[in-house]
This record gives C-alpha cells, sequence and structure tokens, in this order.
C-alpha cells in the first residue's frame, strides 16, 4: 500500500542524496551490503532485549534500501542482477529481523511464544511468492494491507513501547494473512480472465484457419471445374 503511493515521490525525495554518493563512489551493491549488516545489528540487538536500539538500527537498515535504487538510476547502473539482489537481501533483512523477536519472546515470553514471528514471516515470504510468480505468469500481484513498508513500520511501533511489540506481532499476523488472500484472489481473478481471453484467440485462430481452408477448397474446386470445361472442349 505505502510503496505503491510513495515510492516515486521518495525516489524523487532521495535523487539529490543519490547524486552526492555517486560522486563519493558508493555503488547501490555497498548500500544493499550495508543495509544486511544494519539488519543484523538489529536483530541481536532485539534478541538481547534492546528494543530502542534495534529500532534505531531497524530504521538505519531501512536508509539504504530506499537509496540503493537512487543511486543506481543516477549511475545507470540499473539491472535484472541489481534488483534480483535486492529482493533477496530484502527476504533476507526480514528473517534476520523476524528471528531476533523470535529469540526474545522466547527469552522473555514462552517458548510457544516464539512461533508467532516465525509464523508472521512464513506468510510474509507466502506474499512474496505470489507477487513473484504471479509476475512470471504475466500477471500482477502488486498491493495489499501489509506489504513490506507495512510490516517494517508496525515492527518500528512495537520496537518504540516495549508493552506492544507482542501485540503488535498479533495485529501483523492477522493483516499478513489477509494480504496474502487478498493477492490470491486478485490473481486468481486475473488468471481467470487470461483463460477465457487466451480461450477466444484460440477460437478466432481456429475460425480464421476454417475460413482460409475454405477459400482454398473453394478455389481448388474453381481450378478443377475450369480444367475439366476445357478437356470437353478440347
Amino acid at each position: 500500500m505505502f510503496d505503491g503511493r510513495f515510492r516515486g515521490p521518495i525516489e524523487r525525495a532521495v535523487r539529490p542524496v543519490g547524486v552526492a554518493l555517486k560522486r563519493i563512489g558508493v555503488s547501490a551493491d555497498h548500500l544493499t551490503v550495508l543495509g544486511i549488516l544494519f539488519a543484523a545489528g538489529a536483530s541481536v540487538a532485539i534478541a538481547r532485549g534492546y528494543q530502542q536500539i534495534g529500532l534505531v538500527l531497524v530504521i538505519l537498515a531501512g536508509l539504504p534500501d530506499m537509496l540503493d535504487g537512487a543511486v543506481a538510476k543516477v549511475t545507470n547502473s540499473a539491472s535484472q542482477r541489481g534488483a534480483f539482489f535486492d529482493s533477496v537481501v530484502d527476504r533476507l533483512t526480514d528473517s534476520l529481523l523476524f528471528c531476533g523477536v523470535a529469540w526474545h519472546f522466547a527469552s522473555t515470553e514462552s517458548a510457544h511464544m516464539a512461533l508467532l514471528p516465525m509464523v508472521v514471516m512464513g506468510v510474509s515470504s507466502l506474499i512474496s511468492y505470489q507477487r513473484a510468480k504471479a509476475e512470471s505468469l504475466g500477471l500482477s500481484a502488486k498491493g495489499g494491507l501489509m506489504e513490506r513498508a507495512e510490516r517494517i513500520i508496525l515492527l518500528c511501533v512495537g520496537l518504540l513501547f516495549d508493552v506492544l511489540l507482542l501485540p503488535v506481532m498479533w495485529i501483523m499476523l492477522v493483516l499478513t494473512v489477509i494480504t496474502a488472500v487478498q493477492r490470491f484472489v486478485v490473481v486468481w481473478r486475473q488468471a481467470e480472465v487470461s483463460a477465457v481471453t487466451l480461450a477466444r484467440k484460440e477460437g478466432r485462430q481456429v475460425r480464421r484457419m476454417s475460413r482460409h481452408s475454405a477459400r482454398a477448397s473453394r478455389r481448388q474446386l474453381s481450378v478443377h471445374s475450369r480444367q475439366r470445361r476445357r478437356e470437353r472442349h478440347g
């Protein structure tokens, strides 16, 4: 939701920063790796119970994620490799953060409660897979109540106030499941329309071939008829 509405304005706003980073030799890949390091630090801080430090590191991990695209565009280095690397790192970052929360819950709540952030991570991965699979089929699966940006923002709220982290994770789970269902329905409807469209195209192609065959048959009969008349007159 936030990603679709605010990505364009954010990219325009950080473009000057991308230009400045280009001048000092910082590449998009450098920023992506820096984001991994911040995320790993945030995971450890959250696991050890230092939630406010974890919050700062989560924010710092998000900054390179915003800036790497700007740097890639400024340096004309945007590529399929970079997009793939960035997407994989996003999944890795999410895994690190949720593992930190799971460790914290195992230490402060219960072993069973540690499963909550792991389930959120699993459903989040399903959402990402839905989009990737849909796009590989020529469909679209963007949008939903709880995309990655919303998950990070909600996690930051939970880290800001210690007592809210557990309820925030439950809210995140519910909204993430709803998002997964939303994307499934969107892709399902698109695929249904695509199947109908494909059937119509095949039907039109069959009709064209039938008309072509009929015209060819008529031409062949006409040729045979002229040949017979010539033979009779001859």
